[in-house]
């Protein structure tokens, strides 16, 4: 290749890319860190008077009937028995968004259980301004970088990645990551090309650079041969076979293909028809702002998105998997070691108030069509438990409120290794999904993100896939279904081992399902 300076990483296979060089200092993330609570009352204090001058605004250019209603916001917005309460959650550590949610619960509540239909009427009111207020907690301004650019850097937030704009190109090169890391599994899903663990080297913005995803290189300053090259290559159209000779077994009974969904473009450039319904809905990436953690009516409303986009077929949405290296609202930042600390459903069930906020607006949801719901990172049947009695609280809630809700089927990930081992004690769980990513992880003590153990990630599979074949079977004989969601899944390579255990339902990126049908058709196998 002619390029003036060659470097060679690990590819996630997503083909090439090219364009100028965006340079990255720092990683960059839109979200914030540590939860500082001065700090944070000083937000909840901004957003407040940009609610009033909003209001104020608004009455300006409004009839008298309107106003009196405005004035009233304006008149709760400044009652200090409120900021008291938003106050006192902030100085026990939480954050603008959910100590606001909760001072203004118990006025909401008392509005809506009010025999006078006046008084009743004012909820809506006080939901209007709970929501105001967090939409103004949403304005700080998101950090991004050109359309069409290379993002060069030490490492990148998966939060940052999903609030890029990459329909118009561009790829990633990292010094350090792992291609088994969140913002990798985020670009091949969008089939962004990127490579990892080049190294350190200096670069100046603006650097015409190309991005080998298959084969591992970064190219810059690169000549005509190489983008001739790369243009032939992204012509080519890959070639991808399941044999049922490679399994060793006989391959029948059709096989369920749903797809995985991060972000809410992706089912817009989604035909449903392609897939069986969504298999996995990652909720903590469709939140660009810690206040949506806190906003109800918005959650609602993009999982009212989903269920309308998939129109009858199912839709299966996990819960907020913060924690680890998705860091939203600070979570995780202070662990020593947060893939081991307090993340997915331990973090929900430590946070009780946001993991409330999340099950009522999926009540909701649920009434607009067949949703289910999956528990992250569960370890112990007694998290399962306590998660469905929440739901259970939360349901009834709403239906004093005359509220349309339904109840959801509740299942686990199974991704820590004590619970693929005893799945047999997991009967609260209505079904299972295998998250094999982070599954892999704990089986080889390696971090998916550590670009210095990644070998020992990939060299756990034979381990994997022995206790994948032990939880189907474990499934089977409780009579509950299971299936998976994990790259592993989205890999031709591994379909024959994954049937040969039993799995009939696996759901995957949208840029893996071609390949994946393919497969299966050629094995006779395709739903």
């Amino acid at each position: 290749m002619s390029g003036a300076l060659r470097l060679e990483g690990k590819g996630n296979g997503c083909g090439y890319a090219t364009g100028p060089a965006f340079v990255s200092a720092e990683p960059l993330s839109p979200c914030g860190d540590q939860i500082s609570p001065s700090l944070e009352f000083e937000h909840l204090s901004k957003a407040i008077e940009e609610s009033i001058a909003a209001l104020e605004a608004l009455i300006a250019r409004t009839e008298p009937l309107s106003a009196d209603i405005l004035e009233f916001q304006i008149e709760m917005l400044r009652d200090p028995a409120i900021a008291e309460m938003a106050a006192e959650e902030i100085a026990k550590g939480q954050n603008a968004a959910f100590s606001w949610v909760a001072a203004l619960e118990e006025y909401i509540a008392g509005f809506e259980q009010s025999e006078d239909d006046d008084i009743r009427a004012r909820a809506v009111d006080m939901i209007d301004i709970r929501d105001r207020v967090l939409r103004a907690l949403e304005g700080a301004p998101s950090i991004d970088f050109p359309a069409g650019s290379v993002f060069i850097g030490k490492d990148m937030a998966p939060s940052l990645f999903l609030a890029h704009d990459w329909t118009g190109g561009g790829g990633i090169v990292l010094e350090a990551g792992s291609t088994a890391s969140h913002v990798a599994l985020l670009a091949r899903a969008k089939g962004v090309a990127m490579v990892v663990g080049v190294g350190s080297f200096s670069l100046e913005s603006k650097t015409p650079v190309l991005v080998d995803g298959d084969n591992g290189f970064v190219i810059v300053h690169p000549g005509g041969a190489d983008l001739a090259m790369a243009y032939r290559a992204t012509k080519a159209t890959p070639r991808h076979g399941l044999e049922a000779r490679d399994s060793g077994v006989a391959l029948n009974g059709a096989v369920e293909v749903l797809v995985n969904i991060s972000d809410i473009d992706e089912i817009h450039s989604l035909d449903s028809a392609a897939c069986e319904g969504i298999g996995l809905l990652r909720t903590e990436f469709l939140l660009s702002h810690a206040a949506d953690l806190a906003n109800e009516e918005k959650q609602f409303q993009l999982y009212s998105e989903m269920l309308k986009w998939a129109a009858g077929k199912p839709v299966t949405i996990r819960l907020f998997d913060l924690g680890g290296d998705k860091p939203l609202g600070g979570f995780g930042v202070e662990e020593r070691n947060p893939f081991l600390g307090l993340r997915g459903i331990r973090l929900l069930l430590a946070m009780p108030v946001m993991l409330r906020i999340q099950v009522r607006a999926l009540l909701r949801a649920a009434a607009l069509g067949p949703l289910k719901v999956l528990l992250p990172m569960v370890t112990f049947p007694g998290e399962v438990e306590d998660t469905r009695r929440i739901f259970e609280e939360e349901a009834a809630g709403l239906a004093d409120r005359h509220i349309a809700i339904s109840m959801p089927a509740i299942g686990m990930m199974v991704e820590v290794p004590a619970a693929a081992l005893t799945l047999d004690m997991f009967t609260s769980a209505d079904f299972f999904s295998l998250g094999t990513n982070d599954l892999t992880q704990y089986l080889a003590a390696a971090g998916r993100d550590n670009p210095t153990v990644v070998d020992l990630y990939r060299h756990a599979e034979p381990a994997l896939l022995r206790l994948i074949a032990q939880a189907v079977t474990a499934a089977h004989d409780m009579d509950k279904p299971i299936g998976i969601c994990g790259d592993l899944a989205g890999n031709p390579a591994f379909l024959p081992a994954l049937i040969a255990s039993g799995i009939r339902r696996i759901s995957v990126a949208p840029t893996q399902l071609q390949a994946v049908r393919m497969a299966l058709a050629q094995a006779g196998m395709d739903g």
